[in-house]
């Protein structure tokens, strides 16, 4: 995708909020509530939202690792290497990537991380409530 693809931003309870879609093989997964968190170096997805599309828990080469949020509460996640998968149109040839509960703990399909942003040129635009790529 180009400089000009842009997602909108939607503000809910004052947090920075945008729809995702997620490819990985023929399968695509399009979640609705995602959380942009600059605050936040990993990014984490919805456990069960992704089992849709197959990415499971890898229990093999994955390690479990906890999440820190605000307040300092911990959860405990699963942190694995996903191959080949599309978040917004970027392929990903490997990305390391946390699975985790967050839809039933915070709400959240899940949380795009500084390490998504920064791999992809994320640029975000409050002015006009928009992400493109640089």
């Amino acid at each position: 995708m180009d400089n000009q693809h842009a997602w909108n931003i939607r503000i809910e309870n004052g947090l920075p909020i945008v729809s995702v879609e997620i490819k990985c093989g023929e399968k695509t997964v399009l979640l609705t509530d995602v959380l942009l968190d600059t605050g936040c170096a990993t990014t984490i997805f919805d456990t069960d939202a992704l089992a849709q599309i197959g990415i499971e828990l890898d229990i093999i080469n994955g390690r479990t690792k906890r999440m820190y949020g605000v307040g300092g509460y911990s959860e405990i996640c699963y942190e694995q290497i996903v191959n080949n998968v599309i978040i917004d149109g970027k392929e990903l040839a490997s990305f390391l990537l946390q699975l985790g509960m967050t839809k039933e703990i915070y709400g959240f399909d899940g949380i795009l991380g500084v390490d998504f942003m920064e791999r992809t040129g994320m640029i975000i635009d409050f002015k006009n409530f928009i992400i493109k790529y640089g």
